[in-house]
């Protein structure tokens, strides 16, 4: 089968698109015929590298999928070849003390496809039966591909770490991105106020047609903290929902209210960065990471989807064989939006599904938030 794979670690030009070895069903396994599959920045990581992290070679890039089952290994009930699926990248043991409290992403070995086994950049792909999931009948393949990894890590964030409640207000760093988006559509289906911010007054623009009450370009405001706060008449937002990581770690503290929660899921400007505890303990500040979530909470973010007829916004869709050239959109930070792959996927039906997810998109976004259109 042909598949995006990496011999070693390097920039976009180690990924190649060749032939590789089908995969092998186990028992307990399904394997899939991949109709689309979505990029996220952990390829990134993936194949660049990190300390301690060594992959069998070839190793095939990619996490979300959607598709159809060509075959169920032994001790696989819930689904059977034909039906439309797709999946949880989240891997566990399903034996620890948190699988068996249904806590999948804190598993002492939690790992995630295309990082700890070969991923869905290609034809077809095995996975465990337990990280299958009925396609959501109204969506593409395209947007079904790009659900997983973002709207599951952003899920988590809001709705079981920061537990958002409707009517507060939610502040979203670097909108664009998959998982912000994600948390921007859930959080108006949550119906929290939601302000955001970007270097683009572009994507600032686009944030509003879906869903933002506000946006701040950082670029023209160097001090972001107190622009937000005038946002607010002075409070502070509720939640801050941060992938960004420590350009805006202290902007986090200036713009959350007292008693107010930070998430984080992401550090794509940093990992380390300093700390006012007097700051923290004195606000009654909680800050919390997330990583993914459990099998229980892609459950529950496929039936909110589904009853709120959401559709996931797609920035842009490409056959596999040009994966070098999606994937250097993504680190251009040019997308507004998940970028789709497609193995086998023909030019004009790609530019087709694109358009129309788009328009999909837009009759999610109601007159106000967390009033949602019955549109679609």
């Amino acid at each position: 089968m042909k598949a995006a794979v990496i011999f070693e670690n390097g920039d976009v030009d180690c990924i190649r698109y060749e032939e590789v070895p089908d995969p092998v069903l186990a028992a307990g396994e399904v394997l899939l015929e991949v109709r689309a599959a979505a990029l996220n920045h952990l390829d990134i990581w993936v194949r660049k590298g990190r300390p301690g992290m060594e992959l069998p070679v070839p190793h095939i890039l990619g996490s979300d999928a959607a598709g159809i089952v060509i075959e169920v290994g032994e001790n696989v009930g819930h689904v059977r070849p034909g039906d439309e699926v797709v999946i949880n990248p989240g891997l566990s043991c399903g034996q620890c003390e948190f699988c068996r409290r249904g806590e999948q992403s804190e598993c002492i070995t939690f790992g995630i496809v295309g990082m700890n086994r070969p991923g869905t950049f290609a034809e077809r792909v095995t996975v465990p039966a337990s990280n299958v999931f009925v396609k959501p009948q109204r969506l593409t393949m395209v947007e079904a591909a790009a659900l997983p990894l973002a709207y599951l890590t952003a899920w988590r964030m809001l709705l079981s770490r920061a537990r958002l409640q409707p009517g507060e207000t939610v502040l979203i760093h670097g909108i664009g991105g998959g998982v912000a988006l994600a948390g921007l559509q859930l959080a108006r289906l949550a119906g929290a106020r939601v302000l955001v911010t970007s270097s683009s007054d572009d994507k600032l623009a686009r944030a509003r047609e879906f869903g933002a009450d506000a946006g701040i370009n950082y670029a023209n405001n160097p001090c972001l903290g107190d622009a937000i706060r005038d946002l607010t008449g002075g409070r502070g937002v509720d939640v801050v929902f941060d992938t960004v990581g420590a350009a805006t770690w202290s902007v986090n503290f200036k713009a959350v209210r007292r008693g107010g929660r930070i998430v984080h899921c992401g550090v794509t400007t940093g990992a380390e960065t300093t700390v006012n505890i007097s700051q923290l303990y004195w606000n009654h500040i909680v800050v919390m990471g997330s990583t993914m979530g459990s099998n229980e909470e892609f459950r529950q973010m496929l039936a909110a989807v589904t009853a709120s007829r959401m559709c996931p916004l797609v920035d842009s869709v490409y056959p596999l064989n040009r994966v070098q050239e999606a994937t250097q959109r993504m680190e251009s930070g040019e997308q507004f939006g998940k970028i789709v792959l497609v193995p086998g996927g023909k030019p004009d039906s790609i530019k087709e599904e694109r358009a129309d997810s788009e328009v999909r998109s837009k009759m999610f976004v109601g007159t106000s938030a967390g009033e949602p259109t019955s549109a679609g």
